[in-house]
């Protein structure tokens, strides 16, 4: 990163603080909860039509226009009279955050390193879901780690924001890719719940197309493809960098046929990534590390892919 390079807040732009992430709460406080009605919170209240966010809450005897497809077997046999299973929406829905520490995302030269970005963007996530009242946690693709488990309120968020600052200070060792951090995640979700996904696009492009259906069917799905303006946008010159600490070496993206190669390897990933997603419905959208960390925030007020 650049020395000289110019910082949109407090920070080093390398690597997140927990300061740093604190304060960002005060960016959602003037959003208003897409869940929330002029009395607050939404109670509960029973139906016998099963939605997302719903949960089993009790039986009674079967009803005309009752549906048929939630008739309580068990106790219709038992009791000998059809019973009817009702349902109640969560309380308290949650929200998880899917971290991706692939080593490509400890880049940048613009504003803040792109993994910088993500703990910043998966800040925000966490203190909207303490303004709506749901619970929130985090995971990483890691065989060792554990998730951080769902909890509620401040102290929840603050949970999740010291795991970002711990992932996202340095590519951690154990890192076991986007695809093994999806299937942790997929063990943790329940119907309705809200799931951000910070990604390389290089990470996205690598998991199976069939596994981001299945995810978004029963959940609210956003992906945040985490990029460098350089890599989108190189410039036609030669490029220093050190590759060692007594050794540079040039790249010449001023010839054609290196720049093709720097699209194979960069580009081409993320537009691989936004067509499998937004053709599947998915809300997904570059955040370029130069971009406002609340940037992608509009996605929660919208149905399907950003385009």
């Amino acid at each position: 990163m650049p020395r000289n390079a110019p910082m949109a807040d407090a920070g080093s732009g390398v690597a997140a603080t927990l300061p740093e992430l604190i304060a960002l709460r005060a960016l959602v406080q003037g959003r208003r909860g897409a869940r929330q009605g002029r009395h607050g919170l939404q109670g509960h209240a029973l139906s016998n039509l099963r939605g997302r966010g719903m949960e089993y809450a009790e039986s009674r005897e079967y009803a005309q226009g009752d549906d048929a497809r939630h008739i309580d077997w068990r106790l219709t046999a038992r009791s000998g009279r059809t019973h009817t299973k009702l349902f109640q929406a969560e309380r308290e829905r949650l929200t998880l955050i899917v971290a991706d520490t692939s080593p490509a995302l400890y880049f940048g030269t613009r504003t803040r390193f792109k993994s910088a970005q993500a703990a910043r963007a998966g800040a925000l996530a966490a203190w909207i879901a303490v303004r709506d009242g749901d619970r929130v946690a985090a995971l990483r693709g890691s065989n060792g780690e554990a998730p951080i488990a769902p909890a509620s309120g401040p102290r929840g968020a603050l949970r999740v924001l010291d795991a970002l600052v711990r992932w996202y200070a340095q590519s951690p060792p154990d890192d076991a890719g986007l695809a093994v951090a999806l299937d942790h995640a997929r063990r943790l979700l329940r119907p309705g719940a809200r799931m951000l996904v910070l990604a390389d696009p290089a990470s996205v492009a690598a998991v199976p197309t069939e596994r981001w259906p299945a995810l978004a069917m029963h959940h609210e799905l956003i992906v945040l493809l985490l990029t460098d303006p350089l890599e989108r946008s190189p410039p036609a010159a030669r490029l220093p960098f050190a590759s060692s600490a007594d050794a540079r070496i040039q790249l010449g993206l001023d010839a054609a046929g290196t720049r093709q190669r720097w699209r194979q390897e960069f580009t081409a990933p993320m537009d691989a990534a936004l067509e499998t997603l937004r053709a599947r419905g998915i809300r997904t959208m570059e955040l370029s590390s130069a971009a406002p960390s609340d940037a992608w925030l509009p996605l929660l007020d919208r149905k399907g892919g950003l385009r």
